[in-house]
């Protein structure tokens, strides 16, 4: 009786919540791969998922719109844990429909050099993720993904508050690290 009480609960939360409920790409699916133009510190360069996995983990995070109130408190989060990420051999990247002068701003004052950030014009990264924002089109939902090095989805999180984001990737890296012992840090 628990079980069911449990399972039915499970399911009335996914309905009242879609986007709470559910990851996009499931865990386990190849990452698709892409190269993008992006900016880290105001600087353009030709970022590559690819390339980027040969160094460890990448954190692939999909943001509505850059200067926006909760992509402003997200960028920030990112750019203090960046250390963090470093430690765990892993690299963050950014992605929104933003133009790449708009993206060169951001990257420099609310990334504060930190981290990179992609711009997807034509939403075919977004796409591929299936992280297209239901209600606006022209703008992505707030989605972050861990891509392990063997280019899976190790972990999915979607939730259009910006505030759990940087603390769920860093513990979804800490486990992949520790069930991963024999995986340098690069």
């Amino acid at each position: 009786m628990l079980k069911r009480t449990l399972t039915l609960l499970a399911v009335a939360t996914a309905l009242a919540n879609p986007l709470l409920a559910r990851a996009e790409l499931p865990v386990g699916a190849a990452a698709p791969d892409f190269s993008a133009p992006a900016s880290l510190g105001g600087e353009v360069f030709t970022f590559k998922l690819a390339e980027a996995l040969k160094q460890g983990p990448v954190v692939l995070y999909f943001y509505p719109a850059a200067f926006t109130q909760g992509c402003t408190i997200e960028a920030r989060n990112f750019a203090e844990a960046t250390d963090d990420y470093k430690a765990l051999g892993a690299s963050v990247i950014g992605v929104s429909a933003d133009d790449i002068d708009t993206l060169k701003k951001f990257s420099v004052s609310e990334c504060r050099g930190k981290f990179a950030v992609a711009a997807d014009e034509d939403q075919a990264i977004m796409k591929a993720y299936d992280a297209v924002h239901d209600r606006r089109p022209d703008y992505a939902k707030r989605v972050s993904y861990v891509i392990l090095p063997d280019h899976k989805v190790g972990y999915a999180y979607t939730d259009m508050s910006p505030d759990r984001h940087v603390a769920n990737t860093l513990q979804a890296l800490r486990d992949w690290r520790a069930s991963h012992p024999q995986t340098s840090k690069k």
